[in-house]
């Protein structure tokens, strides 16, 4: 794409519908910085005729009132709230809780010879943590995680899956608004934003949208690096630190956002040479921006954190956020390499396959075997 169109695409969405996909890292960093010239709110895009009935991208662009598609006051309004009601996380007792359930899904599984990674631990510990951040208890967990998989995917069941979260989340608020609790869903509820329960539900799927897959896929795409990648091979056996090195090399390598849906154009503009017209759609290639060859450095830029991946500027995820996904990410790898530091892959690196999604990037499946140890028996 960047060799036959430069850092500007224009691409074609399922069902024909047009939009520009952003793949130059400068260019993407000004889209990103420039909020009055590209808007977040989708009521200003201009395809709205061309969009089919039942559309599997329509979740990600209805114009839902949430921190993710408002602007001006009422952003800020929302952004504040979020962010205030994640920031309430004590994170040594986020690390001590995520702790205790990755040993949790570890015991599931350790006293055998080996397991796929992806559904037994990757996929699971951020929605368990996830769940204990809304005060859900695992089984209601584990269906909401589900639920925003299916659609974020953006597959036939994805309009379906999000009525079902709609449905979740509204009995939570009632149940937190009637009784509140030291969870993220009390304080935004609480907070001096004033949130009606119309306004909180869309929010916290957004939040859960936000958070749990993209830190699952986090998790394994960095699990993947040290399992595959030869600089990683001592990794198991005790530095800690490179947890934290794969961490953020698949930021930039292999960011679990490939593409964010997206901006939308308040008036006719040049981009990298392309005419972009008022209401215009423009993807977000995070990936491609991560990799462009004008910034882009061997080994993942160690210790360089200025990856496009939790996007920039006003509608930038929050730094709560990021600190809670970097938590529960780092301590699933350390917890893992503890208790089964001999971990291999357990089949050739090349066999492994990626997901089938546009949006999001991970593999669809992680074998590995280690020598069997006793679970401890946490509960």
């Amino acid at each position: 794409m960047r060799t036959r169109h430069g850092p500007v695409v224009p691409v074609l969405m399922e069902g024909d519908v047009p939009a520009w996909l952003v793949i130059g890292y400068r260019e993407l960093h000004h889209v990103l910085s420039d909020p009055d010239v590209f808007a977040r709110s989708s009521h200003r895009w201009n395809a709205w005729d061309k969009v089919p009935e039942n559309w599997p991208m329509l979740p990600m662009v209805m114009r839902l009132p949430t921190v993710l598609y408002s602007e001006g006051a009422e952003h800020r309004r929302r952004a504040g709230a979020v962010s205030d009601a994640l920031a309430g996380t004590d994170p040594h007792e986020l690390r001590t809780v995520t702790t205790r359930m990755a040993d949790r899904l570890i015991d599931d599984f350790c006293a055998s010879s080996g397991t796929d990674l992806r559904p037994a631990y990757t996929a699971r510990l951020p929605a368990l943590v996830l769940s204990w951040l809304y005060g859900l208890d695992d089984e209601r967990g584990d269906r909401t995680a589900s639920l925003m998989t299916t659609m974020i995917d953006g597959g036939p069941e994805a309009m379906e899956a999000q009525r079902s979260l709609m449905a979740v989340m509204a009995d939570l608020v009632a149940q937190r608004r009637a009784t509140p609790s030291s969870d993220v869903v009390s304080r935004l509820l609480e907070h001096p934003a004033g949130y009606t329960d119309e306004e909180a539900v869309p929010e916290l799927i957004v939040l859960l949208g936000g958070g749990n897959q993209p830190t699952g896929e986090w998790l394994g795409n960095a699990l993947r690096l040290m399992l595959t990648d030869d600089r990683f091979a001592a990794s198991f056996s005790g530095a800690r630190s490179s947890a934290q090195e794969a961490l953020n090399e698949v930021l930039w390598a292999d960011t679990p956002t490939q593409v964010n849906l997206g901006r939308y154009a308040t008036r006719d503009v040049e981009l990298a040479g392309r005419l972009v017209r008022k209401g215009d759609m423009l993807l977000l290639g995070l990936a491609g921006a991560n990799t462009d060859p004008a910034v882009a450095t061997p080994g993942g830029a160690l210790g360089n954190r200025a990856h496009l991946s939790f996007s920039h500027g006003r509608h930038r995820c929050p730094y709560p956020a990021q600190e809670i996904a970097e938590i529960i990410a780092t301590t699933g790898i350390e917890v893992l390499m503890d208790r089964l530091p001999d971990i291999e892959l357990a089949i050739a690196p090349e066999e492994l396959c990626w997901r089938p999604s546009p949006w999001m990037r991970g593999v669809a499946s992680l074998p590995v075997t280690f020598a069997p140890v006793p679970p401890l028996g946490v509960h």
